[in-house]
């Protein structure tokens, strides 16, 4: 491989945002989908793997309520420095380096996984897993927006988040099977199950030697004939499909091309140029990963101590569960583009918020059977999951181009490491103490968060629906004549 030309000086013009917002949908946008977006599969099947094998695990390592918590806040500890330094280096290298060196990780980690001897190995293998998941969503996400037309980068960053839960679902379906004493020992079980995950990380793999370089990135690092040939490349592989193209319209960018941005620029950015931003984006995505690691890493923990459900039958549980988290964001997410970002985020997490309340009072008051609180968390994760996608879509377009990566990673880190870590780690402790009443006041705790980060996205969300990434935040390579305030 050629190495890459050197960072240009030199101020040019460019065409390209316009070039690909401007493409009509084709088989190039599916394998952009397909081969990057399975990267949320991956994470959702790991997840439900060890939620749903989570009493499995228990008995064959012998760890307690709170180590078991403490087996997922690894994971999410690995993930938190993974983004921050795989985001890092996304930025600085590119992005197809780092979406390839990060599923390498995660397929070997997960492997090892199920050789694990003890709770020390199991967490250290976890925190590598997360390692590579982390470094996933920094350099997937970005290169997902940055290839994906404008009207239709809401959508598909809303639905492609939303497929976590096809591999939850996944996740939940090989349990039942791998549980099953007449089928397979439920110790050596579990420990299969991480087979899969290392298998189609493999496929994945293989899968994204067909794409190319960001031709946005390429552009903001000095290398616009690499961008230029691969735009053109991309856009006689769709006239091949879809026939003539669509004009081009809008005026050419000027930049000047730059090896890296460095952390003080980054700092610059979030907290002088676009400080609301950063506390909404802050807030979106600390409050939905509370919640939502809260609940779902512990979910199995609760049925099998308050409810007397047996390990082999919690994935029963666990597949409506997914199904209404994949159903969120599939059908509300054409809304996100059409009815707007702000009033959609808003709608989704408050509705959750509420809906949460409730039923944290239903559980504490003995008023649900298994299935009934399986049924809310449904209905609740509906709402919820759609309103997690969209934290994600925030943060990956409140910035620009040159800092995509490194704002996804550092929102994904602080976000999950405040709200992720700490809350299946407490409810790990609540659920071990026993009562209903305190595991009521961990329930209400989350709701209270999503109802904070809806009146936060009412006051701060901003319209960047159908607009190119390079109008909702200007490019830090922007020729300084051409430089207009956030």
């Amino acid at each position: 491989m050629a190495a890459p030309a050197p960072s240009s000086p030199t101020p040019f013009e460019t065409k390209i945002p316009h070039r690909l917002d401007r493409l009509p949908w084709s088989r190039f946008h599916w394998l952009v989908v397909v081969a990057l977006g399975v990267t949320w599969v991956l994470d959702g099947l790991e997840v439900t793997i060890v939620g749903s094998l989570a009493g499995a695990i228990r008995d064959t390592l012998k760890l307690s309520e709170t180590e078991v918590g403490l087996t997922a806040s690894a994971y999410l500890l690995g993930a938190v420095c993974g983004a921050l330094f795989f985001g890092w280096l996304t930025d600085r290298l590119g992005r197809k380096k780092l979406f390839t060196i990060t599923v390498l990780v995660y397929l070997i980690a997960t492997i090892a996984t199920a050789f694990a001897p003890n709770v020390w190995i199991f967490m250290l293998c976890r925190f590598f897993t997360g390692a590579g998941i982390g470094g996933e969503y920094a350099a997937v996400n970005s290169t997902i927006q940055e290839l994906i037309p404008a009207r239709w980068r809401g959508t598909v960053d809303l639905c492609v988040n939303g497929t976590f839960w096809f591999g939850a679902a996944m996740g939940a379906a090989a349990s039942i099977v791998l549980l099953d004493p007449a089928i397979i020992d439920p110790h050596l079980g579990w420990r299969l199950a991480f087979g899969v995950g290392g298998a189609l990380s493999l496929v994945i793999l293989l899968m994204r030697q067909f794409l190319s370089e960001s031709p946005r990135w390429l552009m903001t690092h000095g290398r616009p004939e690499e961008a230029e040939q691969i735009v053109s490349d991309i856009e006689a592989r769709v006239a091949a499909e879809r026939g003539p193209l669509p004009p081009v319209t809008g005026k050419p960018i000027r930049l000047v091309g730059r090896t890296h941005t460095t952390l003080g620029e980054v700092a610059t950015t979030l907290f002088r140029t676009y400080p609301e931003r950063a506390w909404l984006g802050l807030v979106l995505m600390s409050t939905q990963a509370f919640a939502y690691n809260a609940v779902f890493f512990t979910y199995a923990l609760i049925l099998t101590r308050f409810y007397g459900v047996e390990n082999q039958h919690i994935g029963w549980f666990m597949l409506p569960f997914a199904a209404g988290n994949l159903a969120g964001p599939l059908l509300l997410g054409r809304l996100f583009d059409t009815v707007g970002r702000r009033t959609m985020i808003t709608l989704t997490y408050a509705v959750a918020g509420i809906l949460m309340a409730f039923t944290g009072w239903a559980f504490a008051a003995g008023l649900l059977s298994a299935w009934q609180q399986t049924a809310a968390w449904t209905v609740i994760f509906f709402f919820a999951s759609a309103a997690a996608s969209a934290a994600y879509l925030t943060v990956g377009e409140s910035f620009p181009l040159e800092m995509r990566a490194m704002g996804i990673a550092l929102f994904y880190a602080i976000g999950t490491g405040v709200g992720g870590v700490i809350g299946p780690a407490l409810f790990g402790w609540l659920i071990e103490g026993g009562d209903r009443y305190h595991i009521m006041y961990g329930y209400l705790l989350g709701a209270a968060l999503m109802l904070a980060a809806a009146a936060t996205e009412w006051r701060l969300g901003f319209a960047a629906e159908g607009k190119s990434l390079e109008d909702v935040a200007s490019p830090l390579s922007l020729h300084k004549e051409e430089r207009v305030g956030a």
